[in-house]
């Protein structure tokens, strides 16, 4: 049987559409990280324009933080990254101190530093390996979630859940650290460095890789900061800025590390910057393990922010009283306003939080750091084929949870 265009009589009549095409990618799609929709317009295999449309996972953090009291933020603040709670709870924490002016004691900063950026070191080894694995590197994907695990283990051995914590209080922390916890740290960072030169043996001459990575999703220095970039994303363009060393907060002053940064702002680059900051990350690790007292308060020592012991609760009437209050009423927070930052898994992570004087926050707006990248996504993919997609979304980290709120 021919074909049935061999009978047609007009020559024209065989050729394909030329026009660009149109079409949806997602909300729910396997190419997209989350729930997110982009509608593409197509000439080919080229992407000639898209228009990336967030708003699907709307879950409305900001108005439930502004419905509970100030202690009530926390599991909402978790759910913010899903991948590195604890930069949350921590970031959040910082806010309301800042804004209550309390100070907490030095064992629980460190203590602080230690949980975050073992949290930031789970985020990028979730980002990396998940990038490796959408171009069909399968096998450092279960390397990089095995090491992951592990660091959960820890994690969970601390505070008792292995992703969604909710351990951060004001004025320090839920609990101290374990008997074992320094042992435990020291114990698994020497497989997180094993693991991230055997990935990194695996696919930094694999030529599929390298073509996929390199040149592709590129961003420039300048529209980076045109766009509020801020994290691995723009710092692989070549700007070092880091808020743990533009603005420190806690100790990280009193630390040695260095703020890893790309040339060429491309796929590869914001791959490269991630597991180096993985090494930094180590680095600082060890030196607040070095640092931290083994023993002494974790809570700062002012009862109208921080809970009675449970001892005194049943023993005393002053102690019953006052957790009836902090429970009942939240902790009341002078009237103000304030704006706190730090670094986030993804880049600069900000609280701006207003205080009526009552037990419930009067209004908490926060800057989630992949809302800003994912602006810049779509100069990263204009020109680039569709099949890019993939690695250069993968590659920003977009979190829905952070970027809707």
């Amino acid at each position: 049987m021919e074909p049935f265009y061999e009978d047609e009589e007009h020559e024209g009549t065989l050729e394909l559409p030329a026009e660009p095409m149109r079409i949806n990618m997602g909300p729910s799609h396997p190419a997209m990280h989350g729930t997110i929709r982009m509608v593409l317009e197509l000439d080919g295999e080229t992407v000639m324009d898209l228009d990336i449309q967030p708003g699907y996972l709307h879950r409305g953090f900001e108005k439930s933080c502004e419905r509970g009291n100030w202690t009530q933020v926390f599991p909402y603040a978790d759910r913010l990254n899903y991948v590195s709670p604890m930069l949350c709870n921590v970031g959040f924490s910082l806010a309301v101190e800042k804004l209550a002016g309390l100070k907490v004691p030095e064992r629980c900063t460190w203590y602080r530093m230690i949980l975050g950026e073992i949290s930031r070191i789970t985020d990028h080894l979730t980002c990396n390996s998940a990038t490796a694995m959408e171009l069909g590197a399968f096998t450092p994907f279960l390397w990089c979630i095995k090491v992951r695990d592990w660091l959960w283990d820890v994690l969970e051995q601390e505070t008792g859940a292995r992703m969604t914590h909710s351990f951060g209080r004001i004025g320090g922390m839920a609990k101290e650290p374990t008997p074992h916890f320094k042992e435990s740290v020291r114990a698994v960072l020497p497989q997180v460095d094993e693991v991230l030169l055997e990935t990194e043996s695996l696919l930094l001459k694999n030529r599929i890789f390298l073509d996929r990575t390199q040149g592709i999703g590129k961003l420039s220095k300048e529209r980076a900061l045109a766009w509020g970039v801020t994290g691995p994303v723009l710092r692989s363009t070549g700007v070092d800025y880091d808020v743990r060393k533009a603005h420190p907060y806690m100790f990280y002053d009193a630390v040695d590390f260095d703020v890893p940064v790309g040339h060429d702002g491309d796929n590869y680059d914001r791959f490269m910057v991630r597991f180096e900051e993985v090494r930094q990350s180590m680095k600082i690790i060890e030196q607040c393990l070095d640092k931290m007292p083994d023993k002494g308060p974790i809570n700062a020592d002012d009862p109208r922010f921080v809970l009675p012991e449970k001892l005194d609760v049943y023993n005393t009437i002053e102690a019953t009283i006052a957790h009836f209050k902090i429970v009942m009423e939240g902790i009341k927070v002078p009237a103000g306003e304030c704006y706190s930052f730090t670094e986030g898994g993804n880049g600069e992570l900000g609280f701006f939080i207003v205080s009526d004087g009552s037990g419930t926050p009067y209004r908490v707006r926060c800057r989630p750091p992949c809302f800003y990248n994912l602006q810049a996504c779509r100069e990263m993919l204009i020109g680039d084929m569709v099949a890019d997609i993939v690695p250069t979304f993968g590659s920003i980290n977009m979190i829905g949870g952070e970027c809707d709120r």
